[in-house]
């Protein structure tokens, strides 16, 4: 059994982390030069504006408004939001530590202190918007006054353990906020508006990164209330949210004909397509047949495990060394009342594919880009055909069931470690066979 599959598996997910960051992003795709700024195929004469604001929201923000910062200097300030310690602070910003994956009231404090900044827009107003991965918990405030910090926190809670998809979390999430499912643009009109993306959503739906906050929503009412009934949510909401779905109470949010977003552009620097291809490059250069298959993206993580295996030993048929780079997530539905101790999807799929793989030479890598997996210190895990007999089949077994995936892969030595990146390009599954 050859276990060095494990630490290649490791350094191609660091190289990949090292190449796709968002300074590499704003060196390609953002210019500045005698008062210009260029963004992509947009040029944007700062010196025509009365006001510049610059808002930055998720993970990647304090990196993405320093990229920026480091471009056009002082002229970028405003407010930032992030759900986890940033480093030291940028000056000509407030800073708000928001929570993740649940706010907090940092979270709302961060919502209420955009929309009052947002109000103060006008035509002569020109607002930079830096949008990533994690602003939905990190900045919050509810569209229904009444609605407190403890109903929004019971139904993200509910919400994340559910078992949907980002996309139909996120439809809810939209409904019930201010901020989110193009609100925030709303606040910001009639400003010109640009949306700078570090995307860690699928390529088709950038409406849900972040809750889409400046984008036209595609979601509807009338799907969130389908949503919920599939997901059998409503009952499990807190009273105040239950009733707005019973009643049938949520609002619409505006769609592609709002005015909110005649003057809104919207450019993404990075997204998975880029974390995929930068590490099937380093997989290939390591002598790897290399398919890339994000087909499974939001599948159940057994379902995902199971098709990705199955591809790469297939693969493995025709050649000497195989490679699967698989991008975006999988979900893992823990069941109402089901106490899950500590871990991640990521850690969850690859304890999975442990059984699945054992004896085998192969090595299964799952890990987030942001470098958080759930309520874990790890960013996910790799595993080989060794780790089941060091972990041991019925604790691994019970670690499943149990939800508590971390505990038994940091014994192993299977978890990696990366501490929050200051980066979200959604999760990255390598898979290597010989």
């Amino acid at each position: 059994m050859n276990t060095h599959l494990r630490q290649l598996a490791r350094e191609i997910f660091a190289s990949t982390l090292k190449e796709c960051t968002i300074e590499s992003a704003f060196a390609r795709d953002v210019e500045y030069s005698r008062g210009v700024l260029r963004v992509r195929d947009d040029l944007y004469d700062l010196d025509r504006y009365s006001r510049v604001l610059t808002i930055a929201i998720g993970k990647a923000a304090h990196s993405m408004a320093a990229a920026l910062r480091g471009r056009i200097g002082d002229r970028a300030s405003g407010i930032i939001a992030v759900p986890h310690e940033a480093g030291p602070q940028l000056a000509g910003f407030r800073y708000y530590l928001g929570g993740h994956p649940l706010p907090n009231a940092e979270s709302m404090k961060a919502g209420s202190a955009i929309l009052q900044a947002l109000r103060g827009s006008n035509h002569e107003s020109f607002v930079i918007f830096l949008i990533s991965g994690g602003a939905s918990a990190a900045v919050e405030s509810p569209y229904d006054p009444e609605l407190t910090l403890d109903d929004i926190i019971g139904t993200y809670s509910v919400l994340v353990h559910s078992g949907a998809n980002i996309a139909e979390i996120n439809a809810i999430r939209k409904h019930l906020s201010a901020i989110k499912g193009g609100r925030m643009a709303q606040a910001a009109a009639p400003a010109q508006q640009l949306s700078i993306l570090v995307s860690d959503v699928p390529e088709g739906a950038l409406d849900a990164l972040a809750s889409g906050p400046t984008m036209p929503d595609s979601s509807s009412c009338e799907r969130c209330y389908e949503i919920a009934a599939r997901y059998a949510m409503a009952e499990r909401f807190p009273a105040a949210v239950r009733d707005l779905f019973v009643e049938r109470a949520l609002e619409e949010t505006p769609k592609a004909d709002d005015p909110a977003f005649v003057r809104s552009r919207w450019w993404t620097l990075l997204s998975s397509a880029h974390a995929e291809q930068i590490a099937a490059a380093r997989a290939a250069a390591a002598g790897f047949a290399v398919e890339i298959d994000h087909s499974c993206d939001d599948w159940a993580f057994a379902d995902a495990a199971d098709h990705l295996l199955a591809r790469l030993r297939e693969l493995r048929r025709g050649v000497s060394r195989a490679c699967i780079i698989s991008g975006g997530e999988v979900t893992v539905r823990v069941p109402h009342g089901c106490a899950a101790g500590i871990g991640g999807r990521n850690q969850h799929f690859a304890l999975y594919c442990a059984e699945k793989i054992s004896g085998e030479d192969i090595a299964v890598l799952s890990a987030g880009t942001d470098g958080i997996d759930g309520n874990s210190e790890a960013a996910g895990a790799v595993v080989d055909g060794s780790t089941l007999v060091r972990i041991g089949v019925e604790r691994a077994r019970d670690a499943l069931r149990r939800f508590d995936a971390y505990p038994a892969l940091q014994n192993a030595g299977d978890t990696i470690m990366t501490g929050p990146t200051g980066n979200n390009l959604r999760d990255l599954r390598i898979l290597l066979a010989e």
